[in-house]
């Protein structure tokens, strides 16, 4: 729905420290200066559908992203919506990615016994800003001899 040309494009979320998400977009290829956009979001099934409270703008005014604090995503499931207004004509958007940046992971340890020439290392999965699992994680382990 919605002028051709005046939906966002490159819906992307961020969430990095655990906790904060950034979401951006492109204004359309068509849209005026008087094109205005409003994000929406749904975190989990259980909770109510929220504005965004801290938009991030480009030199017109235009909303092209948002800022979030204390994210947490439960059960992979977040809905988002944008939507805005040209002149009246409604805008929509229906398809969007997010990504997160891992932490390290947590209270690595690292025993070594010179004796049999081994090492054994341990470590808790990183934190997230959704309900994890940790059999999702796979690690890669570079070992330096210094």
């Amino acid at each position: 729905a919605g002028m051709n040309g005046t939906a966002i494009e490159n819906f992307v979320c961020v969430i990095f420290n655990v906790s904060f998400m950034n979401c951006t977009w492109h204004v359309g290829r068509t849209a005026t200066e008087d094109t205005q956009y409003f994000l929406y979001w749904k975190p989990s099934r259980k909770e109510d559908i929220t504005e965004c409270q801290n938009y991030i703008k480009d030199d017109c005014g235009r909303h092209t992203g948002c800022r979030f604090q204390n994210v947490t995503i439960y059960n992979k499931y977040a809905h988002f919506l944008v939507n805005g207004s040209r002149s009246g004509q409604n805008i929509h958007i229906s398809d969007y990615i997010i990504v997160e940046k891992l932490t390290p992971p947590l209270n690595v340890s690292v025993n070594c016994t010179e004796a049999s020439h081994r090492c054994s290392i341990w470590w808790q999965p990183p934190r997230t800003s959704h309900v994890d699992i940790s059999s999702c994680f796979k690690y890669e382990i570079v070992i330096e001899n210094k």
